[in-house]
């Protein structure tokens, strides 16, 4: 009994800016690769974590560019939704995208919470359970979404578009992390959503692991720095597995260009300092950029249209910077 697990593909028609390459067709010429090893190894079924799509309702032919490798496989793929594939992280609307009406083809074979799958090849009986994507998956009680009961099987297998990392990636972004779930009686815990990935964790004879994502969206040096690869689970004669890098990926120096992100770095670093030369001033009852514009513009006796002009400059540079950027 074996099982193939790959997380967010984000297929889309168009490039990411950060890409020199065709997105879309390197992504085929993976997902191509994904099924050989599938067919190589004879998996009973492909498990996907998640954001298969980059939004909600993708054109149907970049849909089919995604779907087609594993439908003309004839290789069943079970999946969840991620928080790109739906609209308002809220999975009620699947009926209304993309990967809903892919489920309803029976193209992907969509895992509902509550509603096991089971694998039996008279050896070993596997139980697949997944927990779609939504807004409170890393802000309610874990229990909700990440742990399950094992009902009449050998080995559990739960899979969550969930934020699990080791410790919190940035303030304000809701995460779980592995301790928090080892009380479920899954034995195995696939992850997505996080696209780095992170090292796995192995504690009693239970497994929570996340390969990161197949796609290298961003310029970050480490997705740069990492190769995409899928993970085969083997459960003859107990659980065992590995990970194995795609020879279709292309390194990420060679696709990803810095060059916009170094340049919203140069702007983030300049406005970080300014933040600072201001605080340290003392002038100032406040550090924040609006605020601050509004108590300058005071002080100054600064026409109302100078004070607007200033905070739609300072509104447009933080939207193409990130929201959060130029908080003090």
């Amino acid at each position: 009994m074996r099982f193939l697990y790959l997380t967010d593909t984000q297929g889309r028609g168009n490039s990411p800016q950060s890409r020199r390459d065709d997105f879309l067709a390197t992504l085929e010429a993976k997902l191509r690769e994904v099924v050989e090893i599938a067919l190589e190894y004879r998996v009973d079924a492909i498990l996907h974590g998640g954001d298969f799509f980059d939004i909600p309702n993708p054109s149907l032919p970049v849909a089919w560019r995604v779907i087609a490798p594993f439908w003309e496989s004839r290789i069943p793929v079970y999946g969840v939704g991620g928080n790109h594939d739906f609209y308002g992280y809220n999975p009620e609307t699947l009926p209304r995208t993309v990967l809903g009406f892919l489920g309803q083809l029976g193209a992907v074979r969509l895992l509902l919470p509550g509603r096991p799958v089971y694998f039996d090849d008279g050896n070993v009986r596997v139980q697949v359970t997944g927990q779609h994507y939504h807004y409170d998956i890393d802000r309610r009680d874990r229990r909700f979404d990440y742990w399950i009961k094992k009902n009449g099987c050998d080995v559990a297998i739960h899979i969550v578009h969930g934020m699990v990392v080791e410790r919190a990636l940035a303030p304000g972004v809701p995460f779980t992390t592995p301790d928090q779930i080892l009380d479920t009686e899954a034995d195995i815990t696939l992850c997505g959503h996080n696209h780095l990935g992170f090292p796995d964790v192995a504690v009693g004879g239970k497994y929570i692991l996340n390969p990161g994502a197949l796609v290298r969206l961003t310029a970050n040096p480490a997705d740069i720095a990492r190769h995409p690869q899928v993970l085969l689970i083997d459960l003859d004669g107990g659980i065992s597995y590995r990970k194995i890098r795609l020879k279709s990926a292309p390194e990420g120096e060679d696709v990803i260009d810095r060059s916009a992100a170094l340049e919203a770095e140069l702007k983030a670093r300049k406005f970080s300092e300014f933040v600072q030369n201001v605080k340290d001033s003392g002038e100032f009852k406040t550090v924040d950029i609006g605020a601050l514009i509004q108590e300058i513009a005071g002080r100054k006796s600064l026409p109302g249209k100078v004070r607007e002009r200033a905070l739609k400059i300072i509104s447009d540079v933080q939207e193409g910077m990130g929201e959060g950027a130029l908080d003090a």
